[in-house]
């Protein structure tokens, strides 16, 4: 027989046993007989968000918190939507649905009462509504035009009755929708980034061209310039590296402080007798101006590299990005 100490440490795993297997019958459901209703309800959604109009996203107690992050979710992933509480909307929020904004309501139950009362301005208004609950036959699936099966077989709460499995569900749920729909309307990273300039997210989203060195800040050689001036320009710049360009700053190449290492090791003394064309690395890494900043981080690491060269798309120099500048304020 299990000690108490064994069996209180299984009641925490038990819990989360019972909502994964609830997202688990969910992901059946979503392969099978709710997948004819779910493409319904992201063509639904897809279409009112072509047209202009927003999602109204609505839902009481626990599934009222759940609503407003799926608003969020939508939002975040280019839809636009709104939370509105069912209790406010019954005492004057309710201006903020406009006639053709599409409705998505939540209860576990489809009895709520303040999700009810909504429902008959909602037709006059010609919203459609989309239901997230979890009893086919209760009034809100009934009123709704799309229902989608959100129903557990128990909750994780000992009693059956605190909301636990029932919200996770709406919550994956909500966010299989919110993600169906972005990638419908082909919202992309670009479109993300926009979304997101700030955080740590919107840092990694922050593209090459705002970070890189461009300008007098380029280090930049000619190719039959002395090792002297090479080693100047290098130390002005302090990123540890020049660029060398040719005509219409076309990118030659690059030396770095590792390559000018390797050359004093070698030639010793004779070392400065040399061009910057006749040691440079021939094939440096470069990106594009275009990419974003965990892409550029990404890139170092994996070539064990300090240093980029951005270049334009006809194998123009316009710029240089450092490790540092992607660590600089935490950025990536």
């Amino acid at each position: 027989m299990a000690s108490s100490t064994q069996t209180e440490r299984t009641r925490p795993a038990e819990v989360v046993r019972t909502e994964a297997r609830a997202l688990l019958e969910l992901a059946m459901r979503l392969d099978g007989p709710m997948l004819a209703p779910f493409a319904r309800a992201i063509e639904r959604v897809v279409e009112a968000a072509a047209r202009g109009h927003r999602v109204i996203v609505l839902g009481m107690g626990k599934s009222g918190l759940i609503a407003r992050k799926i608003a969020a979710t939508l939002c975040s992933t280019g839809t636009p939507a709104h939370f509105l509480h069912p209790a406010e909307a019954l005492h004057g929020d309710l201006g903020m649905i406009a006639a053709g904004d599409l409705v998505i309501a939540l209860s576990s139950s489809g009895e709520t009462e303040e999700l009810l009362a909504l429902l008959p301005a909602l037709h006059r208004l010609g919203s459609v509504v989309i239901s997230l609950c979890g009893a086919e036959g209760s009034t809100l699936a009934q009123a709704s035009e799309v229902w989608l099966d959100a129903s557990v077989t128990v909750e994780a709460c000992a009693l059956n009755l605190a909301p636990t499995a029932s919200t996770t569900v709406m919550l994956a749920l909500g966010d299989a929708l919110a993600l169906e729909v972005s990638r419908c309307r082909g919202f992309e990273a670009a479109d993300f980034a926009d979304l997101h300039p700030g955080g740590r997210l919107g840092r990694r989203l922050a593209r090459v061209r705002d970070l890189m060195h461009t300008g007098d800040a380029l280090p930049q050689v000619a190719g039959e310039t002395p090792m002297p001036q090479v080693i100047h320009e290098m130390s002005h710049k302090k990123l540890g590296m020049t660029t060398v360009l040719g005509e219409g700053r076309l990118l030659l190449g690059m030396i770095s402080d590792g390559d000018l290492r390797r050359l004093l090791e070698r030639d010793g003394p004779n070392a400065l007798a040399h061009t910057a064309g006749q040691i440079m690395n021939t094939h440096p890494v470069t990106i594009a101006p275009e990419a974003f900043a965990g892409e550029a981080l990404a890139l170092m690491e994996g070539r064990k590299i300090t240093s980029l060269i951005v270049t334009g798309p006809d194998a123009g120099a316009v710029g240089v990005l450092h490790l540092h500048d992607l660590w600089a304020s935490a950025r990536v």
